[in-house]
């Protein structure tokens, strides 16, 4: 993966930054922006006048209508689930994401790019003085080093349930480098959990659009970092012989019913990238 890939990794982030401004944030994360890279913090810092908020919301959906609240939304869901969870967390492709900072009472194994964790590294150090106890950050180049081997070298053991998150990573992957991972997911213990994210086939394959032209145009004509797409229904059978089940998956209906209604927030979600939670059956 170039460069284009991991400067991916700080978007969400701000996003994630800037909703600490609302009355009622959809995801709370006190460490979002201290965390950003200086121009991600400007911006940060810039968003907590009104007008300014909403002009990068207006940017952010020219790409994609309902990208803003779809980054929100899968977030605090993933939040959601860590917290009900117990033991280990992986993060593979974790860029700016502040879980392993947030989530003290567990050890927590951030995977990504060499860049991104030397980023990273720098930022948490600034911020918190050092990287805190139970934060693990490893460098990996997904599509070349076997997971297994990176983590082993890294301290990592699997005695137990693990929760992994592998969020907005799997459409810049190969199907190769999508499926090897699941092979080293399907070494996971029986009663594991997973949280991934994944973008529409027929969006990459350009045949429904969902109003994102402008970003199909960008990350899949132009210059092709995304590359995997799954359809909703195919997921369970995808997951299935690695020794997962898929448990929930979540689109703008589900997010909107449990997070944006609640909330009395009104803002569209989009349909590219959908949302999927599983259990490891197999050992």
């Amino acid at each position: 993966m170039d460069a284009a890939v991991a400067g991916t990794a700080v978007g969400p982030m701000v996003i994630a930054a800037v909703e600490q401004y609302e009355a009622e944030p959809l995801l709370r994360d006190d460490l979002a922006a201290r965390l950003l890279p200086p121009a991600g913090r400007l911006t940060a810092a810039a968003a907590r006048w009104q007008p300014v908020r909403e002009a990068l919301v207006r940017a952010t959906e020219k790409w994609i209508p309902g990208l803003w609240a779809s980054m929100l939304c899968r977030k605090r869901y993933i939040d959601d689930r860590v917290a009900s969870s117990a033991g280990t967390v992986v993060v593979l492709g974790a860029g700016f994401d502040t879980r392993g900072c947030r989530f003290t009472d567990r050890t927590v194994f951030e995977v990504d790019l060499a860049v991104n964790i030397a980023r990273k590294r720098k930022r948490v150090e600034a911020v918190l003085g050092e990287v805190p106890r139970g934060l693990t950050l490893v460098a990996i180049d997904f599509e070349r080093q076997r997971i297994t081997d990176v983590l082993a070298e890294n301290g990592f053991v699997s005695d137990g349930p693990v929760f992994f998150v592998w969020e907005a990573v799997t459409q810049y992957l190969t199907e190769g480098a999508v499926r090897a991972t699941f092979e080293f997911l399907a070494q996971a213990p029986a009663g594991s959990e997973l949280v991934f994210t994944f973008v529409r086939k027929d969006f990459i394959e350009g045949t429904e659009l969902f109003g994102g032209e402008s970003a199909y145009r960008e990350f899949v004509v132009k210059r092709p970092v995304w590359k995997f797409g799954l359809m909703p229904d195919e997921v369970a059978t995808f997951v299935a012989p690695y020794g997962w089940v898929e448990t929930d998956q979540l689109g703008p209906h589900e997010f909107t019913e449990r997070y944006l209604e609640p909330a009395g927030r009104s803002m569209p979600v989009s349909e590219i990238e959908r949302t999927v939670h599983c259990v490891k059956v197999d050992a």
